[in-house]
């Protein structure tokens, strides 16, 4: 593995000059760590040109990483104006920046405080003879406080001794006291904090042990393998009820599992995935991931078996590759679109090098996702979305494919060149490309999988592997559980929480403890504690 290269910006002119101040003195620090990162840079490429099959574009890419793919941004890199900014005063301000008001705090405590001096019906203080009464909108005030992501309560029991005869008497402990030592709450968190927010065990013992509430990583891990046990049953209801859904998405990356019971994969796959397959059904999301030696397709498979032979395939998005698909007989096949993102993606690898022609098809396809964008702002049906598509996407579309199919036929492209190997995957599946003109609900492209997988990168980064195959089962059981929380705007903490308390009830009946209507079952209790 190479080292890596540190973000420090230095010209030829500065290492010059360090080479001359390290003839005449020591160098300070800021020159060591300059001279140091352009020696690990030539380290690096000298390794890289050394492989054949590194072309200059991926060294490009590698050495100086594109911060956005947004077609503004790639063309200006590419040294081409798209067109005058719009005034700051004419630019909409995106949504998501500024203040958060009171409303947005829904985990916080609230304590309703009553007036000093007046109630409801009380004469006007300002003299004016009438009478107040309350307002529907309160007023708001915010205080936020720190305190360990775990915390703990010691009771401390009072114990008096006789002198005469020795009997020691230990007050009453409160009924809390007496349950068991980790509560709910503190599983969640941890579940929470380990697969919704990547912390590997160890970090978070650490932090823990600092604030004096200590806890072992063997104890976290233990603990969540114990609760893992009742949330099973609403686990697998995700999987029945997404099996049933109408749009799937599914991808996968490579993940790292120390100790892997392969099962029945053959021997020869040496790779191990955790696919992130996203169910959409109106405006419901259900994540799911599966972690060991099958793809994708070979999970989606599984997840398909459980369908209902009596429903319409599904659409299926996904990038061009083989084991994105998932074998299996006609009755359970799917209808299959190709994510547009991805040949996108082909052209803003080259645009250096053919900056007019990738102009062209960046700017084409910013088109139909605008058109896109305006569908969704308008919260159009499917098949108001697929009309609108029509009316408006196909002539683009239809006008870049004549153009695609000009570049081969007028010998303007070198088919073996970069941009004519982009211009070919567009072509080779254009149907699956551009099957949002054909059916209703079909998508643009694979963002929804992709952003998913980001829960298990983020996991690989931090803890850079599971040890066992049932580590990784435990993992795909607690994100999938989080992240679909997160899809449909439900907290996991208390989502994880509640299944843990009403464990009996989820096993019963798991399809009514879902993330976006668990609340309603907890409506009557509270109702019950009320009215007592």
């Amino acid at each position: 593995m190479p080292p890596q290269i540190g973000p420090i910006e230095v010209s030829t002119t500065q290492l010059e000059a360090l080479l001359e101040q390290a003839r005449q003195e020591p160098l300070r620090d800021e020159g060591y760590h300059k001279l140091r990162a352009a020696i690990r840079t030539l380290g690096l490429v000298t390794e890289l040109l050394e492989k054949q099959e590194t072309t200059l574009a991926e060294l490009r890419e590698l050495l100086c990483p594109a911060s956005t793919e947004k077609t503004a941004k790639v063309l200006e890199q590419a040294g081409i104006h798209s067109g005058e900014k719009k005034p700051k005063a004419e630019r909409k301000k995106p949504p998501g920046h500024g203040r958060n008001g009171a409303a947005a705090y829904g985990g916080a405590r609230r304590i309703q405080v009553r007036h000093e001096s007046l109630q409801r019906g009380d004469p006007c203080p300002g003299g004016c003879g009438g009478k107040v009464y309350p307002q529907h909108d309160p007023g708001l005030r915010v205080r936020i406080y720190g305190q360990a992501p775990i915390t703990a309560t010691v009771w401390e029991l009072a114990r008096l001794r006789c002198n005469l005869c020795g009997d020691v008497f230990t007050a009453a402990a409160p009924p809390e006291a007496e349950e068991k030592k980790y509560d709910a709450t503190a599983a969640s968190m941890m579940a929470v904090l380990r697969y919704g927010n990547g912390f590997p065990w160890t970090r978070l013992e650490g932090l823990q042990h600092g604030l004096g509430i200590p806890l072992a990583a063997a104890t976290q891990c233990q603990i969540l393998a114990e609760t893992a046990i009742p949330l099973g049953p609403a686990f697998q209801e995700l999987v029945r009820q997404a099996a049933q859904w109408e749009l799937v998405h599914n991808d996968d990356t490579s993940m790292r599992v120390l100790s892997l019971d392969r099962g029945n994969v053959s021997a020869e796959r040496t790779g191990v995935f955790t696919s992130g397959i996203v169910w959409v059904f109106q405006q419901r999301r259900i994540a799911l991931f599966f972690t060991g030696a099958k793809h994708a397709g070979e999970n989606l498979a599984d997840v398909l078996r459980r369908r209902r032979l009596d429903l319409p395939p599904p659409i299926q998005m996904c990038d061009a590759l083989s084991r994105n698909m998932p074998k299996l007989p006609p009755p359970l096949q799917t209808v299959v679109a190709n994510c547009l993102a991805h040949g996108r993606r082909a052209f803003v690898k080259v645009i250096a090098s053919f900056p007019a022609q990738c102009r062209f098809v960046l700017e084409t396809l910013s088109e139909v996702y605008q058109y896109d964008e305006q569908a969704r702002a308008a919260r159009l049906t499917p098949q108001q979305r697929l009309h609108f598509h029509r009316q408006h996407s196909k002539p683009v579309m239809d006008q870049l494919e004549a153009w695609l199919k000009a570049q081969f036929a007028e010998r303007l492209v070198e088919p073996n060149s970069g941009l004519g190997k982009a211009i070919s995957y567009l072509m080779n599946h254009w149907p699956r490309l551009t099957l949002f003109l054909e059916r209703a609900g079909a998508p643009l492209d694979n963002n929804l999988a992709e952003r998913s997988l980001k829960k298990a990168i983020l996991h690989r980064k931090n803890s850079l592997f599971y040890k066992t195959s049932n580590g990784a089962k435990m993992g795909d059981l607690y994100m999938s559980l989080i992240h679909t929380c997160e899809l449909n705007r439900a907290n996991p903490f208390d989502y994880l929480t509640e299944l843990q308390r009403h464990a009996e009830q989820v096993k019963q009946a798991p399809a009514e403890w879902m993330p976006w209507n668990y609340r309603e079952r907890l409506v009557p209790a509270a109702s019950v504690i009320d009215s007592g």
